[in-house]
């Protein structure tokens, strides 16, 4: 209640009776009230003095409730204004009532000439009369702008803004120059321009124009250039489809005949993959701004899947805060452009403002740029949205909105500027809506009059925004007529001879180290022989000795909690026993990485102690007040462990963790879920970025994602990450899928992320109950020199190949259910082979065991249901697949075909697990 807004229409008499009580005793009335009295400047020294007063000597309450219904209405303006401002330029909004006529708090022409001291809270003169002070208020409040920003909690942040807004806010044309005024008439012409030839020269081709929101690219050219005068070095910027051609040309100074050579279909030199179409592809650039600072601008690539690209970017200028720019994220500044339907709409967006203040995910702060064409496709606002605005995300995450007329380019131009300064000045975010109009359909052969004729009527008769400023300018003297048709020419010209040769080069760009990383990789890795056996992963035993003694030894002084003492007493007995389990495992892969000077980032849903309270890379204190992460202090020079529990997401959260991977390849990236099937909630992440996103984009990435999984019991949900989802995905050598069942093996598979001279994502299904299963124990050989990643890993029991006379593919945790009835039968004419990494299939080493067990019949063995699980996806394999050669045609063991991944009950589930392995070892 801070911020005062329960005065907006609070009763006078209520309010009178509350002074009252203030005025005998202070602290009897509620602190905010307290404040507000205190701070309203009716009393000098105490409460009571230098009050108005009557002929009697006793205070004129009449007059104080007056001066307090002022205030009130000051304060409504700040509260409501913004639905009252001039923001619409085809008045197709309709706003509520903003309450805020004279009559709403008593108050009437009477009135108008009487001073009030209540002026002094909106920066003027305390003699100020009421007409003085509304029309101070409309002129503020009621223009081209709607300022929201009282639902901000912090009272610095208010005041801030407060006096910038009301005390600093310029009285006429945003105390903008000349050459400002003229800088602006120029970027316009170049945005009105430029789609303007794009219409002539291409008129049946999709281009999703920025007609009618063309002062988009105002705001943006001034928020960089004002980035660039604050010391920002970098911008990194996320937006869909429309106006995406113009930023690249206007913005990120992308050569016009590149652009034209698209439309017409040339295909680029040596291109890897698949590709994308124009208005999906990303850039960067490095560009000269108003103030002779160059600034790196990036624009991500994203997929038709709107705001998905939001946490990706997020991401990435993270990755680049801690690694290149030292986290001074003054350094590097995010840049989301929404539409207004999919920012209000589109629930990861919610997810992505919801991390913007967390440690684990803040970038010091998003500019939020909102494009409001007022429709989605053919939807009306009214059926889009609940909310008032589309910005009503910004409110959760208490940042400013600065509601701004598309038609009104020098008030872009001011918010704009007011934005930048706010992000550096709190590194908080801060959005921008500036609603305007989409000048056609969806795309350019839509027909927009089907659905919104009347919407279109004002539209076709609306002048462009070029126009209007034009006008503007003129009848105010800022420029001659003539110089501006002469600058609209000029342009015109230059675009019609573009398509021979002028503008016919890109902007200069020089890579970065992290991008000099990436360009030193191996890129023409789309081939099998770079997956027929890993590379050696192993580390000196004596290190794999010192690292355990790290892992399992806590500091001096330290008190952890009473179950971290039991879990260390087990700790050493697996080191004595050289029994080393998944978390030893797992931490020492992770800490080799550190002390090679790698960084390792990981987060995810308590991932810190781990979803099954296996990881405890970071203890608390007995008394809590005190964390200790076991990766630190490993060595003087290694690298950061950041690892971070996350908010309770998966869609926002995994495509912030894939940005960060594509930022460096030098670092190891791990998303982890809480369990596998949580990864349903991030499957555009998956579909549109990470199995896809080096084919369309050609940018790798060696992101990791472990993704708990295997049949317990434990129901439906949380049985199966949907192993075939991912395999369906995989083609051409995108990703790596594997289903790991012992520690070491998991060792070198994490190392083998960072060894190899490209990257690839890797998908990971990782156990659960294998977390402590007895069998799913390593020895510390099997982490030393010369060991590597298994693909497959045969039967070591069967040194007598010729005896086998079945052989049981399998992978993952159903493995340990086999090999105990194996045993406890004595089987030794079966032999099981678990496939590690399903893919890419090892296929030289598939072709070895089928020559080993050249008398055997193999059967393959899952514990998920025949239509989910590897089954689809190996029977495939082994049948059509050419590199393989094999044609085997594989009998299923397994459970039946189901619609639910696992059934919920525990005892059909024993049942179940325990007729497949009777199955599996059948006559």
């Amino acid at each position: 209640m801070s911020n005062y807004s329960y005065l907006a229409n609070a009763h006078p008499g209520y309010i009178e009776q509350l002074y009252r009580q203030f005025s005998e005793s202070p602290d009897s009335v509620d602190e905010s009230w307290r404040d507000f009295f205190l701070g309203f400047d009716y009393a000098s020294e105490k409460p009571g003095d230098n009050l108005p007063t009557v002929s009697s000597g006793e205070i004129d309450w009449s007059h104080v409730r007056k001066e307090l219904s002022v205030f009130a209405l000051i304060k409504a303006y700040r509260l409501r204004g913004h639905v009252a401002s001039n923001i619409d330029p085809i008045q197709e909004f309709e706003d509520p009532d903003a309450n805020i006529e004279l009559s709403d708090f008593d108050l009437g022409e009477g009135d108008l000439d009487t001073p009030f001291r209540a002026a002094h809270h909106l920066f003027m003169p305390e003699g100020s009369t009421l007409r003085q002070i509304v029309a101070n208020l409309d002129r503020i409040y009621l223009g081209s702008i709607g300022f929201e920003t009282d639902h901000i909690f912090h009272r610095a942040k208010r005041r801030w803004l407060r006096e910038r807004i009301e005390k600093h806010h310029p009285e006429e044309a945003y105390g903008l120059s000349l050459d400002d005024k003229r800088h602006i008439l120029e970027t316009l012409n170049d945005a009105v321009g430029f789609e303007d030839f794009l219409k002539i020269k291409f008129p049946a081709q999709k281009r999703f124009g920025l007609e009618g929101g063309e002062a988009a690219i105002v705001a943006l050219d001034t928020i960089i250039s004002e980035a660039a005068r604050d010391g920002v070095d970098e911008v990194v910027i996320g937006m869909a489809h429309r106006g995406r051609l113009n930023v690249l040309a206007n913005i990120m100074g992308k050569s016009y005949e590149s652009i034209f050579q698209e439309f017409e279909g040339v295909i680029p030199d040596n291109i890897k993959g698949d590709g994308d179409v124009k208005y999906h592809m990303g850039y960067s650039s490095l560009i000269d701004t108003r103030v002779s600072k160059p600034v790196n601008v990036k624009l991500a690539p994203n997929p038709s899947h709107l705001e998905a690209v939001g946490p990706v970017v997020e991401g990435f200028a993270r990755a680049k805060a801690d690694v290149l720019y030292g986290n001074d994220y003054d350094k590097i500044v995010p840049i989301l452009v929404h539409g207004d339907a999919a920012v209000a709409g589109q629930g990861v967006v919610f997810e992505t403002a919801q991390m913007s203040g967390l440690e684990g995910y803040t970038t010091g702060g998003t500019i939020h740029v909102i494009i409001n064409n007022q429709i989605g496709f053919t939807t009306d606002y009214e059926d889009a949205r609940t909310s008032i605005y589309a910005s009503g995300v910004a409110t959760v995450i208490e940042a400013p909105v600065f509601h701004v007329n598309g038609d009104d380019p020098e008030a872009v131009y001011y918010v704009s500027k007011l934005a930048m300064e706010y992000r550096n000045e709190f590194n908080s975010d801060v959005f921008i809506d500036m609603l305007c109009y989409r000048k056609n359909g969806h795309n350019e052969g839509d027909d927009p009059g089907y659905t919104q004729p009347g919407m279109y009527e004002r539209v076709k008769r609306h002048p462009d925004v070029r126009q209007v400023y034009t006008d503007r300018l003129v009848s105010r003297h800022d420029v001659e007529a003539k110089m501006a048709k002469e600058m609209a020419k000029k342009f015109k010209t230059q675009l019609q001879t573009v398509y021979t040769k002028v503008k016919n080069s890109d902007l200069p760009y020089s890579y970065q180290p992290p991008e000099k990383a990436w360009t030193a990789l191996n890129r023409d890795h789309w081939q099998g022989k770079y997956f027929a056996e890993s590379p050696e992963t192993g580390v000196p035993i004596d290190q794999i000795k010192a690292i355990l003694k790290h892992l399992t030894t806590l500091p001096e002084g330290f008190e952890p909690v009473a179950k971290v003492n039991r879990l260390y007493t087990g700790y050493e007995q697996s080191v004595n026993n050289d029994q080393l389990d998944w978390a030893l495992g797992e931490l020492s892969a992770y800490a080799t990485l550190l002390m090679a000077g790698h960084e390792v980032r990981m987060s995810g849903q308590d991932v810190r102690r781990g979803t099954f309270s296996h990881r405890h890379a970071v203890l608390k204190s007995q008394d809590g007040e005190s964390i200790y992460n076991r990766l630190d202090g490993l060595s003087e020079k290694q690298g950061k462990m950041r690892i971070y529990n996350s908010l309770l997401s998966e869609y926002a959260v995994l495509g912030f963790e894939y940005g960060y991977s594509t930022a460096s390849p030098d670092n190891l990236v791990i998303w982890e879920a809480q369990f596998g099937d949580f990864a349903n909630g991030a499957m555009t992440i998956f579909d549109q970025f990470i199995s896809s996103g080096e084919s369309k984009w050609g940018r790798m990435t060696g992101l990791t994602v472990l993704l708990p999984h295997g049949y317990e019991g434990q129901g439906p949900e949380h049985s199966s990450a949907r192993l075939e989802r991912f395999l369906q995905l995989c083609a051409e050598y995108n990703m790596i899928v594997t289903n790991v069942t012992m520690p070491a093996n998991m060792f070198h598979l994490l190392r083998r992320q960072l060894t190899w001279n490209f990257r690839k994502p890797l998908i990971v299904m990782s156990p659960k109950s294998g977390l402590r299963n007895e069998m799913a124990v390593s020895s510390v050989e099997d982490f030393g020199p010369g060991t590597r990643f298994r693909e497959l890993i045969d039967d070591t029991a069967e040194k007598d190949a010729s005896g086998v006379k079945r052989v049981l593919l399998c992978s993952g945790k159903v493995y340990f259910d086999l090999a105990k009835q194996k045993t406890a039968d004595d089987r030794k004419d079966v032999a099981i082979v678990r496939l590690e990494q399903l893919f890419p299939l090892p296929i030289e080493q598939l072709q070895q065991l089928h020559d080993r067990y050249k008398n055997a019949e193999f059967v393959w063995v899952q514990e998920e249901s025949r239509n989910a699980g590897a089954w689809s996806y190996i029977s495939e394999q082994f049948l059509y697949n050419e590199r393989l050669g094999l044609e085997l045609k594989l009998p299923y063991v397994g459970r039946p075909a189901t619609a639910s991944p696992a059934t919920g009950y525990k005892p059909i589930h024993v049942k179940e697990q325990k007729d497949l392995v009777a199955k599996a070892f059948a006559q």
